[in-house]
Formats: structure tokens, C-alpha cells, sequence
């Protein structure tokens, strides 16, 4: 697994703007996917290289294949309600292989994770910046975030991509 740098888990919030042009072409078999974590555990994720939702179940983690894209999206910093509203794309990456993996906690628990290739990326992306062109946002897009891990447009994904300052070669020499 890859050693990740200190300068990747931090983020910084994108300045507001209109993304027009896309951030990556994706190859057409890739898959794009949003996952719905609270920034304290993207940002392990993050520092670790891996990839993890809805608990730790495997079956989500099940459906994405290498080459796939995963983005983050973090309602609040921290689970169940606590922490403070973050409401932002906060991390995005592509899936390295089509292994998932048990991994056991001090405390006992074993949730499943998948490794992910994060890309050199040092800002967020509020979700109130892209949301009118985003399509999955148009209507109540809430009931897709419950799920935790839900799929996603390859022009939605390249406009989130383009708002968190990825350069398409940057996704591209990932896979």
C-alpha cells in the first residue's frame, strides 16, 4: 500500500466558481462514484490509502472495479450528526484493484476497505458551488446520499473533479 504525505490530508475550501471546461476524460468503461463520509474519515482514508463506506460493509465496496473513480462527499465532519456542516467534496481517488479486504480495528470491529490511488489535491469543493450543474443534485438528491455510496455521471464526475483542482493527466497517469 502507498505511504501518503501530510500535505495531502489537509484541504483548503475552492474559492466559488463556474466550472466550465472538464477536469479528465474518463476511459468509457470507468465508473464514477460518490461516497457519503464525515471529513474526519475521508481524511483517514486519505492518510491511509483506502477507501471506505456505509460502516465498512463489503457489499458497496463490491460494486466498484480498478480504474473507477471515488469521490468523497462530507455532510458534516464528524458521523451521526456530530461535528460541524461540511457539505463538500472533500477527497477524490481511483480505485487501484479489485481486491476488498477485511481490516481488523483495536476496538474489535472488521470493516472492509478498498485501496485508492488520492490524487495530489489540496482543496474542497462546497457542494453549493456546483449544484446547479451537477445532474444527480437536480431534484432530492438527498435520498441518493443515504444509500452512502451511490454512482454518478462521467460529466458530473469531471466537473467535481475540475471544482477540487484535478488536471486530467493527474487521473489519468493514476490508471
Amino acid at each position: 500500500m502507498k505511504t501518503r504525505t501530510s500535505t495531502q490530508a489537509q484541504l483548503f475550501t475552492a474559492p466559488a466558481a463556474h466550472i466550465d471546461s472538464p477536469a479528465l476524460a474518463l476511459p468509457r468503461w470507468a465508473r464514477a462514484w460518490v461516497g457519503v463520509v464525515s471529513k474526519q474519515h475521508v481524511m483517514r482514508g486519505v492518510a491511509g490509502g483506502f477507501a471506505q463506506v456505509c460502516h465498512g460493509k463489503r457489499a458497496p465496496l463490491a460494486r466498484l472495479k480498478a480504474g473507477d473513480v471515488m469521490v468523497y462527499y462530507s455532510p458534516r465532519t464528524e458521523m451521526r450528526g456530530a461535528g460541524v456542516p461540511v457539505q463538500a467534496f472533500t477527497a477524490i481517488g481511483r480505485v487501484l484493484d479489485d481486491h476488498v479486504f477485511p481490516f481488523e480495528m483495536p476496538d474489535g470491529r472488521v470493516p472492509f476497505r478498498r485501496q485508492l490511488d488520492y490524487l495530489s489535491i489540496a482543496q474542497e469543493l462546497p457542494i453549493a458551488h456546483v449544484s446547479q450543474q451537477l445532474a444527480f443534485t437536480q431534484g432530492n438528491w438527498g435520498l441518493l446520499a443515504r444509500r452512502g455510496l451511490f454512482e454518478i455521471d462521467h460529466s458530473d464526475v469531471q466537473i467535481i473533479a475540475a471544482g477540487l483542482g484535478v488536471r486530467d493527466e493527474a487521473l489519468l497517469a493514476s490508471a
